[in-house]
């Protein structure tokens, strides 16, 4: 047992490799994740703001440009003096200050009486029927308007003349559009970036951020895989001290963790000192009670012998003999129960398991000839290492158990047999009434009685089945039991098998 909690606690890859810890891999993995994605929103938030304040900016410079231009074809654009004896008017495409890419027309009702824009090179571009029919739908008076025309998007603004005409100027979208373009592209890049070393630092932070937690994980996993429910167990395992300090919350869940486990390996240290202490007691009380009970064997013989009692008497004097052979019994489990308590070797020989089980059977029928016993045997013997005295108990022990528990009549089958990992297997199987499904998992425990279990349970100690466990145990097997009406077996598994004859 020191041994297993020694190596337990030992450093050594586990601990380097605590990083790949998946509970803390998942949390770290988590709070990267929550930390990506708030400032993913962030980075969005600010880009949709920035880019709303830019439109702003760029439509309030683009509609001052738009009211001058307009100004400058409006003006250019009056009647002559002698208007309306000379019906020719000026193109207001053709007003100074005109930059390239401005264009202009004027419309009479639902009548484009001229149109156009000016190219990059200050050439004079006309404009289809279909933007002609933009134009003439535009709302006159109104604030500045952005259409999609053959030459690319416009911001277009309608005017109304004191001549009943209306003149329409409009300079591109072009360069705001590529100007907000680059403000995307360059927001878009520098989140990227940004959130690429935020990740990285991130996730180092946080990592040594969770290292404490990692170390706790890891103190909490090895305890979780010692074999605590018996036996000598050396708790040694602790939180090392820079995750124990009470300067911060995991240091205070570290330094609570500890004292935790000191309690728990003071209790199991009073626990395994009170079990010493017990096997100690009945070891010793069985020990010494085997002397008196020779004794009282021995004279109860010697007055069988030598003197004359009345027929009341002789059955009093039987009764003694009896109950002392009983009591001797029970002594003799209760030291055979400490011996393997204390882990005591066993003697190891080669045992023929085939022709045990048939000698065991054999010796069961004459007791009980009212049982039908039946054996299932392989072809050739199967030899295991073992005490060849104690696996004679351990099957003894089931054979017994299902005669005195089960009513005249009833079948009992041992079968031998080769189990597919290669250890030996013995089963016992009764079609006895059954083992009540709460008894179950109980029915190996000392002195564990059901008074329900099985009929005829008198005169039971309750000690049989535990010392069938504690001797395949100690031999590095297992016993198990399954049982519902009409069908009850006993199972167990022995290693080291070898198929060979004797």
């Amino acid at each position: 047992m020191p041994g297993k909690s020694g190596a337990a606690g030992e450093p050594g890859g586990e601990s380097q490799r605590s990083w790949l810890n998946p509970s803390t891999w998942h949390l770290r993995t988590r709070l990267v994740l929550v930390a990506m994605a708030l400032l993913v929103t962030i980075c969005a938030a600010v880009g949709v703001v920035s880019y709303a304040s830019m439109d702003m900016v760029f439509n309030r410079q683009l509609d001052r440009q738009l009211e001058q231009a307009s100004s400058r074809a409006n003006d250019f654009g009056r009647p002559p003096s002698n208007f309306p004896a000379s019906p020719g008017r000026p193109d207001p495409l053709e007003a100074r200050g005109q930059a390239a890419g401005t264009l202009n027309a004027r419309i009479d009702g639902s009548t484009v009486r001229s149109s156009g824009l000016i190219d990059a090179q200050g050439n004079r571009v006309s404009l289809s029927a279909d933007d002609e029919q933009v134009l003439v739908s535009l709302p006159t008076d109104n604030p500045p308007v952005d259409r999609s025309l053959s030459n690319g998007d416009y911001r277009l603004v309608a005017v109304k003349t004191t001549y009943g005409d209306v003149i329409v100027t409009g300079l591109p979208l072009a360069d705001k559009q590529s100007a907000e373009a680059s403000l995307v592209w360059t927001m878009v890049l520098v989140s990227l970036g940004g959130l690429v070393v935020i990740g990285l630092v991130g996730t180092v932070i946080i990592r040594r951020t969770m290292r404490p937690l990692e170390q706790l994980s890891e103190v909490a996993t090895k305890v979780s895989r010692l074999p605590l429910d018996a036996g000598e167990v050396a708790l040694s395992v602790r939180v090392p001290p820079s995750a124990s300090h009470l300067g911060t919350e995991v240091g205070s869940v570290g330094h609570a963790l500890n004292q935790m486990l000191n309690n728990v390996s003071s209790a199991l240290e009073a626990r395994q000192e009170s079990e010493t202490k017990v096997r100690q007691f009945v070891a010793d009380a069985s020990h010494e009670l085997r002397t008196p009970l020779t004794a009282i064997r021995g004279y109860a013989e010697l007055l069988r012998m030598t003197e004359n009692f009345t027929e009341d008497g002789r059955k009093s004097l039987a009764r003694v003999q009896s109950q002392s052979l009983r009591m001797t019994a029970l002594v003799e489990d209760l030291l055979l129960l400490a011996r393997l308590d204390e882990g005591q070797p066993i003697k190891v020989e080669d045992v023929d398991l085939t022709q045990l089980v048939i000698e065991t059977v054999s010796d069961e029928k004459v007791m009980a000839p009212d049982h039908l016993w039946q054996l299932q045997l392989p072809e050739e013997p199967i030899t295991v290492r073992g005490d060849a005295t104690q696996l004679h108990q351990v099957l003894a022990n089931l054979l017994s158990n299902a005669r005195k528990h089960t009513e005249p009549g009833t079948t009992v089958i041992t079968g031998v047999m080769l189990s597919a990992d290669g250890s030996a297997m013995v089963t016992v199987t009764d079609n006895g009434p059954g083992i009540p499904e709460d008894f179950q998992g109980r029915i190996f425990s000392r002195f564990a009685r059901a008074d329900a279990a099985r009929s005829g349970a008198e005169g039971t100690s309750g000690l049989g089945l535990s010392i069938v466990e504690s001797i395949v145990s100690a031999h590095g097997g297992s016993v198990e039991v399954t049982s519902r009406p009409g069908r009850t077996q006993f199972a167990l598994r022995l290693p080291a098998v070898s198929t060979e004859g004797i």
